[in-house]
């Protein structure tokens, strides 16, 4: 089994920062492909970043605009992601997760097999 554990959210004004971390144990898989998404209160929990095995490609979702930084350490099994220019709207549970059977980037949610318990980032208005 791999278990996914996030940490780093917490309450940001608009415009700050924060770092997200997620950490894999037990089974890992650290040649697989992992990524962030979120999930606001009465939304769909929705793509974020994703990251291929080696780090050597990365994805994005449209709508941040060049805000978010995903990387790889691949000597801790850990990925992170850099949130700048923070919005009330990025508000949410963040959540990292792994497909175990993809080393390259991969966008759909319904490909991931393990999961965190999220973190929460809130960004009030």
């Amino acid at each position: 089994q791999v278990q996914l554990v996030e940490s780093g959210g917490g309450l940001v004004q608009a415009g700050g920062s924060l770092r997200l971390s997620c950490e894999a144990s037990g089974r890992t898989l650290n040649t697989r492909t992992m990524g962030w998404f979120r999930q606001a209160p009465g939304k769909k929990r929705e793509f974020v970043a994703t990251i291929s095995w080696n780090g050597g490609s990365t994805d994005y979702a449209e709508f941040l605009k060049g805000r978010f930084t995903i990387s790889r350490d691949k000597t801790k099994n850990a990925i992170s992601l850099q949130m700048n220019g923070l919005k009330p709207e990025d508000t949410a549970l963040y959540f990292c997760a792994l497909d175990r059977d993809s080393t390259y980037i991969v966008r759909n949610i319904n490909q991931y097999d393990y999961w965190g318990q999220g973190t929460q980032v809130t960004v009030p208005s």
